[in-house]
C-alpha cells in the first residue's frame, strides 16, 4: 500500500468512527462494513484517485427480507410484507407501489409459485361476497335453494304471546 492508500483508509475509518459515535446514529452492525466502504469510495473520488469496486452485482442485488416466510403467513386476517414488515390484506398494490409483480415479489424472496398473495380471511370472504351476489353462475342458472326444514317454516295462525306483561 502506498502512503496516499494508507491516509485515504486512515481518513475512511476516522470518518466512519465519527458517524458511529453520533448519539442519533441507530445502525445494525453487519451495516459497518458497506458505510466504511462507501466512505473510502467517497474519500477516494475525492482525493481524485481511481476507485476499486470489489462489491460484485450480484451481492448488491440480494435483499433481506424483513421478516420470514412463515411469519408473514402466520395471521390468516393479513400477510405480512418481507419488504417492510408491514400488515397487509392484499400485496398487490403494496407490490405495485415498489415496482413489482408478485412473481418478481416471490423471486426476490425465493418464494415458492403458491405463495399467497392475499391473507386468508380476506379471500374467504371476498369468496363469500361474491357467491351470495350470484358471481360465477351461468346466465339463468338460479341460486339452488336450501330445503327448508320444519324449523325454517312459520307456524300458521296467530303469533304466539310473550312472555311479558304490560
Amino acid at each position: 500500500m502506498s502512503e496516499e492508500t494508507d491516509n485515504t483508509v486512515e481518513l475512511a475509518a476516522e470518518l466512519t468512527m465519527a458517524w458511529l459515535s453520533n448519539a442519533n446514529t441507530r445502525v445494525a452492525a453487519e451495516d459497518v462494513p458497506t458505510f466504511l466502504k462507501s466512505m473510502y469510495d467517497a474519500v477516494n473520488g475525492l482525493t481524485g484517485a481511481p476507485v476499486e469496486s470489489s462489491v460484485d452485482e450480484e451481492s448488491a442485488t440480494q435483499y433481506t427480507a424483513a421478516v420470514t416466510a412463515r411469519k408473514s403467513l402466520s395471521n390468516p386476517d393479513v400477510i405480512i410484507s418481507m419488504i417492510d414488515g408491514k400488515p397487509y390484506k392484499t400485496l398487490t398494490r403494496h407490490l405495485s407501489t415498489n415496482g413489482l409483480t408478485a412473481n418478481e415479489y416471490r423471486a426476490r424472496y425465493g418464494l415458492k409459485a403458491d405463495y399467497p398473495m392475499t391473507a386468508p380471511a380476506y379471500s374467504e370472504m371476498r369468496r363469500e361476497m361474491a357467491k351470495k351476489i350470484g358471481l360465477g353462475r351461468k346466465p339463468g342458472q338460479k341460486v339452488a335453494a336450501k330445503p327448508q326444514t320444519s324449523a325454517d317454516v312459520p307456524k300458521r295462525g296467530r303469533p304466539a304471546k310473550s312472555a311479558s306483561t304490560d
